[in-house]
């Protein structure tokens, strides 16, 4: 499977700006034949966090923001999963959500592990540790940012059986190694893809710092944001999720078989 990850520009963007930029983004990454787009982490809503953007742009997963995007699948013929801020009843969730080509909603994951102040002032963790779906016959999994920091998190979806995990995220300088060492590391010592689509450019102080990367399990890295902090305009990054080298990579590499958690849970 080809995907594509959109690395965009950080600031205030209001929803019809957002829909365009995902319009133009899965039409030119249906063009160039991948199956699904991966947006970053508050796709909707933007980033760096504003209070009142939130607000105008939080909806629910039947609501019009997100039906909106389930359009934009189905008129380009590609998968699609996106960051955008869940209002559920009172509570205010980082939630991603992925569609298929034709629009169908497959899932919806929200970000359990909240970072720092300000995410714990405006969103409700969630409480759902594995989440995910198939797609083109890979199982799909979800996580947000900070998630995937937590290698209990990645390791959960390993053992579910998940073939690609898409990590929508928000990763700020001087973060980098992050994406640069990290995430590759998730994928080798879990043994599936790591896909993980980043903002860029700078905004109100904060810096985002590019590097979207698609990991594989072998140790390898399929695609990674050469260009990096000095990333100021949208782009797309495209890497193959290869079943093959899903199996030879857990075949050589036989951490899952060879765990002991009777020596480390408890």
């Amino acid at each position: 499977m080809k995907i594509a990850c959109l690395q965009t520009v950080c600031g205030p963007t209001d929803f019809p700006q957002t829909l365009d930029r995902l319009r133009d983004a899965a039409g030119k990454a249906a063009a160039e034949g991948a199956e699904l787009l991966l947006a970053p982490e508050m796709t909707i809503g933007g980033y760096p966090l504003q209070p009142a953007a939130l607000a105008q742009s939080a909806g629910t997963a039947d609501g019009p923001q997100c039906t909106a995007v389930s359009e934009i699948a189905r008129e380009t013929g590609i998968a699609m999963a996106y960051g955008w801020p869940e209002r559920d009843g009172a509570h205010l969730y980082n939630a991603v959500r992925l569609v298929g080509r034709d629009g169908r909603p497959l899932a919806v994951y929200r970000k359990a592990h909240l970072y720092g102040r300000a995410e714990h002032e405006l969103f409700t963790p969630g409480d759902s540790g594995v989440v995910q779906a198939s797609l083109g016959g890979l199982t799909v999994g979800l996580l947000i940012c900070y998630d995937v920091e937590f290698p209990e998190a990645v390791r959960a979806h390993a053992l579910a059986g998940t073939d690609l995990l898409l990590v929508p995220t928000g990763l700020m300088s001087p973060w980098d190694f992050v994406a640069r060492t990290l995430v590759p590391a998730r994928a080798f010592e879990s043994q599936l893809y790591v896909a993980y689509a980043n903002w860029t450019g700078e905004h109100g102080g904060l810096r985002f710092c590019g590097r979207t990367t698609i990991a594989a399990p072998d140790g390898t890295v399929e695609c990674l944001d050469p260009a990096a902090a000095s990333s100021d305009s949208d782009q797309l990054l495209f890497g193959k999720v290869d079943p093959t080298t899903l199996a030879s990579a857990r075949r050589t590499t036989t951490y899952l078989r060879d765990r002991r958690p009777e020596l480390y849970t408890g």
